[in-house]
């Protein structure tokens, strides 16, 4: 089957492709959510944030499995990015953000017409396995001489840390500010930097590699992830069908054992 040109320079991961018989899109998009339509056929490409790479390469391939001759193909990276992505015309079926502000601008481009929140993701401070700045509470990133990374301030993780931070009255001077929260994560694991503040669901996915240090309640922020078909699809019968599926009960579930709270 045929793939459409890689959109650069997020990255892209392409999910396995599993073979049917011939045909163009058809009306399986009203079949239930993670049952197969037996008429769903043809490719997607999914532009996500880079915060989803784990929980939506599990997914792609259930609903690949669910839906035998479709295949999604996934672009990651910073929501703000995408969207710019998306308003300058690249091809692309269903968008994913880390946040509604980011949706929002594609809906007012038109490139969607509508919107559903699928999931919420909170911040945790990561720090190196040896934690060698001894940074074990949120106050200690203030702390002159601790290295710490946070994402640029028009991402959505860079701009819900900032939020972190007016509730605690801290102020925090980074060394570096990254692109997405997957690179802020690199600079930890690298060991590159004492510690960076990333979602509770990369601390998760990123195992042995950093260890988590919580933000009290109290002070802490979150996020709302919208997810939308986009009005440029070229299958939109598959598009819709797998905003339904990360909208499913089976899609809450995956997303739910990432780490991802209810939206």
């Amino acid at each position: 089957m045929r793939r459409r040109p890689a959109l650069a320079p997020s990255l892209v991961v392409a999910g396995a492709l599993l073979l049917a018989a011939c045909g163009g899109s058809s009306s399986g998009a009203d079949a239930p959510a993670g049952a197969s339509s037996g008429g769903l056929s043809g490719e997607i490409t999914v532009l996500a944030a880079a915060s989803l790479t784990s929980s939506f390469q599990t997914l792609g391939t259930q609903f690949q499995d669910a839906n035998p001759g479709t295949t999604v193909t996934f672009s990651f990276g910073a929501s703000s990015a995408l969207v710019t992505q998306i308003t300058q015309g690249a091809p692309a079926d269903v968008f994913a953000s880390a946040s509604q502000k980011n949706m929002d601008a594609v809906v007012a481009a038109k490139a969607a017409t509508t919107s559903t929140p699928f999931a919420r993701n909170v911040m945790e401070i990561a720090v190196p396995p040896e934690n060698p700045g001894n940074v074990t509470r949120l106050s200690d990133l203030a702390r002159p001489g601790v290295k710490v990374a946070l994402c640029q301030a028009a991402v959505p993780c860079g701009a819900t840390a900032a939020k972190v931070f007016e509730n605690a009255k801290l102020t925090v001077r980074p060394v570096t500010e990254e692109a997405d929260v997957k690179a802020t994560l690199a600079k930890v694991s690298l060991g590159e930097v004492d510690a960076g503040v990333v979602y509770v669901t990369d601390v998760l996915a990123a195992g042995d590699a950093v260890k988590g240090v919580e933000i009290p309640a109290d002070v802490n922020a979150s996020t709302t992830y919208p997810i939308a078909p986009l009005t440029a699809s070229r299958n939109a019968a598959v598009a819709r069908a797998f905003v339904d599926y990360v909208l499913s009960a089976e899609g809450q579930k995956v997303l739910a054992g990432a780490g991802f709270q209810a939206p």
